[in-house]
């Protein structure tokens, strides 16, 4: 049986910083993605939906899909890793398979995918 494992958030506007400040980016036409290694051991996601995209509903849609499309690919995703995704407007109409298809995307180009 395998044990799920719980999605840890970057919680901490400090820690945000780190990343954007120090991380490496890339982009494309739905997501922003800054990696950086950190020392846990474990990985951590942050996702950033502005106001710019749309209103509350809109933004928590685009959260979910985001957090949704990265928990079942954590498995195949590195350890030691801060993440931090940032959507932009174009991600605004796209559905659940377009978002995972830029997330995994950005995370082929950031080069954190290992093969199961």
């Amino acid at each position: 049986m395998k044990i799920m494992k719980k999605t840890i958030s970057i919680k901490k506007n400090e820690d945000y910083r780190k990343v954007y400040s120090t991380g490496k980016s890339y982009a494309n036409k739905n997501l922003v993605m800054y990696m950086k290694k950190n020392e846990l051991g474990i990985n951590r996601i942050g996702i950033s939906v502005s106001k710019k995209v749309g209103n509350s509903v809109i933004r928590h849609r685009i959260t979910r899909l985001i957090r949704e499309s990265y928990r079942l690919n954590e498995d195949s995703i590195l350890d030691g890793l801060d993440i931090v995704v940032v959507a932009r407007i174009g991600a605004k109409k796209k559905t659940y398979f377009e978002i995972e298809k830029s997330l995994l995307h950005l995370m082929k180009l950031h080069g954190i995918l290992v093969k199961n």
